[in-house]
């Protein structure tokens, strides 16, 4: 039961994604934030009103409620971050998602304390604060406009997207950014959305599909969420007394704020990809190093350092890049007409994968015991290195730029051009017909 209430908050993120592309089809990307709000008070009242009730249901509706309003948030504010930036401060506001995310976790785990709400008697109320900042997310986001690309390219209204930039920019000479969402609105060829089926059989995005599918599951499959869900669990396997363990939890959520921000204000000069890289392969590398500490702990007691130093590295390295990057990432790679269907298949993949490590970790735990962590290992090594041989750098590119990257790649599961040569009639290996050699690999 305690399983199923820690990972259905991740299955309610994985139906909440499903619906992200209808939703900001239909209602825009700042409209569908404003409606998704109410969802979290409907979260607060289950959960706050749970014990009153006698109904320990309520407390798992109410988190799958809160997951349905994270898997359409999730989606859609990186979305509209992508999509209001300039190009130049794009990497910067792709990763401020992720601030607040670290944020609103260092915040829970500092009113978790036992000299605050960590009581058991305060545990309805601390449940149901989510609804303060949702008012003021209601209250804040009427004052700003509808993302300008949306009202251009979807909606064709050249008066309201010029208004939107130059509320964004702060100047009134908007014709510049106006010319380059023209230029992917004439590159598009047609300016209907196109749904998840007609995505994934899109062969001109199949490098984009499979980048994001990678990237997201593997983001969540990294050891991460382990980390969050159980972070008690594994420092009192490291050894940690019982009641230093919400201390250490405070100073590990510390940490994540801290890598966060190094992050948010080195991507732009780092770029995307040298990000990614070193964070999953740190992370990887923490992930080994859990193993190693957790097997020799009984015999070498200072290794439960090494654990917790572990444990630490796993955290600060994803907050520094895979945290916000896949978001920002699925947003770059696609134009505007695949972009909803791509957060659908990302969001959902990425929710699943979610779900999937909440409900099935305690389990490989205590069957693979400290060799469990092996399998995350194993995860962020083979993502950094499809990084590293796939996916470009993005950094100061427009959404058509990125696109003719990818377009200028062979399409996969297909020989290359350079394998196939034509022969003369009658000259070696020909047919009777005469026609095709292969040569290379592609002969065999």
């Amino acid at each position: 039961m305690y399983s199923l209430t820690v990972s259905v908050f991740a299955l309610g993120g994985l139906v909440g994604s499903f619906p992200v592309g209808m939703l900001v089809t239909r209602y825009g990307r700042n409209g569908t934030l404003v409606r998704s709000t109410l969802l979290v008070f409907l979260a607060g009242a289950l959960m706050g009103f749970s014990r009153y009730l006698a109904s320990p249901e309520m407390v798992i509706v109410g988190r799958f409620v809160t997951g349905l309003h994270s898997g359409i948030c999730l989606s859609v504010v990186p979305m509209y971050l992508g999509e209001i930036a300039p190009k130049n401060l794009r990497g910067f506001l792709g990763l401020v998602p992720s601030i607040f995310i670290c944020l609103g976790v260092f915040s829970a785990q500092v009113l978790g304390l036992p000299e605050l709400l960590g009581e058991d008697g305060y545990w309805p109320l601390f449940l149901s604060l989510v609804v303060i900042p949702a008012s003021l997310q209601l209250l804040l986001l009427h004052r700003f406009p509808e993302s300008p690309r949306y009202l251009l390219i979807e909606k064709n209204n050249v008066r309201g997207a010029t208004d939107a930039l130059r509320w964004f920019l702060g100047k009134d000479d908007v014709r510049d950014v106006l010319e380059e969402m023209r230029e992917e609105q004439r590159s598009l060829s047609s300016l209907e959305t196109i749904s998840v089926w007609q995505l994934l059989r899109d062969g001109s995005v199949r490098w984009q599909t499979l980048s994001v599918v990678v990237i997201n599951m593997g983001m969540q499959l990294s050891g991460i969420d382990a980390i969050w869900f159980y972070t008690n669990t594994i420092f009192q396997h490291a050894g940690i007394p019982g009641p230093e363990i919400p201390y250490t939890t405070v100073g590990t959520g510390a940490i994540e704020v801290l890598a966060g921000l190094l992050g948010c204000f080195t991507i732009e000069k780092l770029g995307r990809r040298p990000l990614v890289i070193l964070g999953f392969s740190f992370m990887g590398f923490c992930c080994a190093g859990i193993t190693l500490a957790l097997v020799l702990q009984a015999t070498v007691p200072w290794m439960r350092y090494l654990s917790v130093a572990c444990v630490i590295g796993i955290i600060a390295g994803f907050c520094m890049g895979p945290a916000g990057v896949p978001f920002l990432m699925t947003a770059e790679l696609f134009k505007q007409s695949h972009r909803p269907a791509a957060y659908i298949v990302g969001g959902s993949l990425n929710w699943l994968s979610n779900f999937t490590v909440g409900f099935v970790f305690p389990f490989l735990q205590m069957s693979a015991g400290a060799f469990c962590y092996l399998v995350f290992c194993g995860v962020c090594v083979l993502v950094a290195l499809y990084v590293y041989l796939v996916i470009p750098e993005t950094k100061n590119k427009t959404f058509v730029e990125i696109s003719q990257i990818f377009a200028a790649r062979r399409p996969f599961l297909t020989a290359p051009a350079s394998a196939v040569k034509m022969v003369p009639l009658g000259g070696y290996g020909a047919l009777e017909n005469g026609s095709l050699e292969l040569s290379g690999s592609s002969r065999a």
